[in-house]
């Protein structure tokens, strides 16, 4: 994959949301080590399933410069799929620890890190191009799997479909086109999983879906 205006799913030199600009500026002043720029995607343009996230953490990928590296989000990500045969090993600690997807892709409905995590609407709209570009990519079958609801979302948004047409639901499986489904999953965030809103069962139970959808003929 490459990085940079070359590549439509990904700019490294976006700056086009400018309360994100300057939040990542000042983060940059605080830890001078960190990435703190946009995050690319992981993994092979055109892998059968698309993973997309909300956004990179304060002290994850924002500051590895790699999806759900470093933080505890990751820590059950990177156990499931490896678990399932989409990655070679079972953690992702920081950029250059071998990680290697398989036939998996991660991305961020925005891509560069949002003050307290949130992203606003306009934010959320003006990432969406990147978003469109990862998803045109897709082959058939193909599977998104969406962490969570603004995932969700961001992806009908990129796809111009009808939000209520295709409710939000863990482990709801929508056929949003012929062969390509998107699959919802509740955040593996540290908040869902330490409550028990997200169990590692229930977690893999998104992912067994997904390896069923992609080998249908």
């Amino acid at each position: 994959m490459t990085t940079g205006n070359s590549d439509l799913t990904f700019d490294i030199d976006c700056r086009k949301c400018d309360r994100l600009v300057k939040f990542l500026r000042q983060v940059k002043t605080d830890h001078p080590d960190y990435h703190a720029a946009p995050v690319a995607p992981l993994g092979d343009t055109g892998a059968a399933v698309l993973i997309v996230g909300l956004a990179p953490g304060m002290h994850g990928a924002n500051a590895t410069g790699r999806p759900f590296t470093g933080d505890h989000a990751g820590i059950l990500l990177y156990e499931t799929l490896h678990r399932h045969g989409f990655s070679n090993q079972p953690n992702g600690n920081s950029a250059d620890d071998g990680l290697r997807l398989i036939d998996c892709r991660i991305t961020n409905a925005v891509k560069c890190l949002p003050p307290a995590n949130k992203p606003t609407p306009a934010e959320i709209t003006q990432c969406n191009a990147y978003l469109a570009a990862d998803l045109s990519m897709l082959p058939r079958p193909g599977v998104i799997v969406a962490l969570g609801r603004i995932a969700h979302t961001a992806v009908l948004k990129s796809l111009q479909l009808r939000q209520a047409e295709f409710p939000f639901g863990h482990a709801c499986a929508h056929e949003i086109e012929e062969r390509l489904w998107l699959i919802d999953s509740y955040h593996c965030s540290r908040y869902n999983t330490q409550t028990k809103r997200l169990t590692s069962e229930m977690f893999s139970d998104v992912f067994v879906e997904a390896k069923r959808r992609i080998a249908l003929p």
